[in-house]
């Protein structure tokens, strides 16, 4: 079973599969963003998969973002299962990583849009929501449960004790804004401090700009095992559209001043591409050899 505890370097994660999907098949104005691809262009996610492999990356990350539960039901095509689109997602990344030393991060995103700041559905909703996505994951043999980008308490909290249930790790990743604190108002401090109850494998910071992390790194004691890929797009975060994006080798500098905190992966969120990710493996071997 996958540990970031016995692992002593640290590991590279795949970066962005929706804005690179987004830019080939416009999908801005679907509600199943990159699922629409998986459905459509499957052939299309198997390289993206296969090109973060060859770039370096210790762990790619399923399509599963917008396969949860109620995104498809929000979107109005009954005909689409949960669970059938998880295995085929999940066979997309093993056919992948076939016969190679790479884990498989199990996606499962906030039940609503990444930076809704008010919730429209009840917790018994949230809490079915995830349990089916979770299960779903796991089910088909995921190595790693990646929540990615939550940041609403109530949910961070019905997340991390379903995940406490399992016998699989997993991954908290939280999104914030400029004040250390995630969109339902609380510190980013007290979350993790509160989710350290239910002993994640590792907690994570994602689709933020280098900046807030910088912030958030002078405000709190980070966890044993932590990790973070920042958001590469110099456009709002509410979009889809990527006009301008951290070039790779910007993006390495950025990430390059985190190094001392001793991350234990390291990975690039919306805007980046297979060639972010062959720096960062670079840098990351050179780190690791030192």
């Amino acid at each position: 079973m996958f540990t970031f505890s016995g692992i002593q370097k640290t590991l590279v994660l795949d970066g962005a599969m929706g804005s690179i999907l987004q830019e080939k098949f416009a999908l801005a104005n679907s509600p199943l963003w990159s699922t629409e691809s998986l459905i459509k262009h499957p052939s299309e996610i198997l390289q993206l998969h296969a090109e973060y492999v060859e770039a370096g990356a210790d762990i790619i990350t399923t399509t599963t973002f917008r396969t949860n539960p109620l995104t498809l039901e929000l979107s109005g095509n009954t005909g689409l299962d949960c669970k059938e689109l998880v295995r085929k997602a999940v066979d997309l990344a093993k056919e992948a990583t076939w016969g190679k030393k790479v884990f498989i991060a199990g996606s499962n995103p906030p039940a609503e849009d990444c930076y809704q700041k008010k919730r429209s559905v009840s917790l018994d909703v949230l809490k079915d929501n995830h349990i089916r996505h979770i299960d779903a994951l796991a089910e088909q043999g995921v190595d790693i449960i990646l929540n990615e980008t939550q940041s609403h308490y109530d949910e961070i909290m019905i997340i991390a004790e379903h995940c406490a249930q399992l016998n699989i790790p997993w991954i908290m990743s939280l999104f914030f804004d400029r004040h250390c604190k995630i969109l339902s108002g609380e510190s980013v401090t007290r979350v993790v401090k509160d989710l350290a109850h239910f002993n994640p494998s590792a907690v994570s910071f994602n689709c933020i700009k280098a900046e807030y992390l910088f912030n958030l790194l002078g405000k709190m004691k980070l966890p044993a095992s932590w990790g973070y890929y920042l958001n590469c797009g110099n456009t709002g975060y509410s979009t889809h559209v990527m006009d301008s994006c951290l070039t790779p080798q910007q993006y390495l500098f950025a990430v390059m001043q985190f190094l001392p905190y001793k991350p234990a992966f390291i990975g690039s969120c919306c805007g980046s591409t297979p060639e972010h990710t062959r720096l960062l493996r670079k840098l990351i071997d050179e780190e690791n050899n030192n």
